[in-house]
């Protein structure tokens, strides 16, 4: 009898997509609005349009990659 209910349950949720959008919000979409609500931590405390370039990690001197070879081509028509 349970098992029905259950069966039954399973299916509308599956197939009705307005009972899925729901479902989907009470499991998943309310954490989603906290985040989205929570003022940004990684953004620190930076002007709206501002431009943020990080520099590049220095080279390791050990490496021998100097960038690639350069190889001859030729166009074919």
């Amino acid at each position: 009898m349970l098992l029905k209910y259950l069966f039954i349950i399973t299916l509308i949720i599956l197939f009705v997509p307005p009972v899925r959008r729901f479902v989907f919000y009470l499991l998943v979409g309310r954490q989603l609005v906290k985040e989205q609500k929570r003022p940004g931590e990684g953004r620190g405390n930076r002007r709206e349009g501002e431009i943020r370039v990080e520099s590049r990690p220095k080279k390791d001197s050990g490496s021998r990659f100097t960038g690639g070879e350069y190889v001859d081509y030729e166009e074919v028509n």
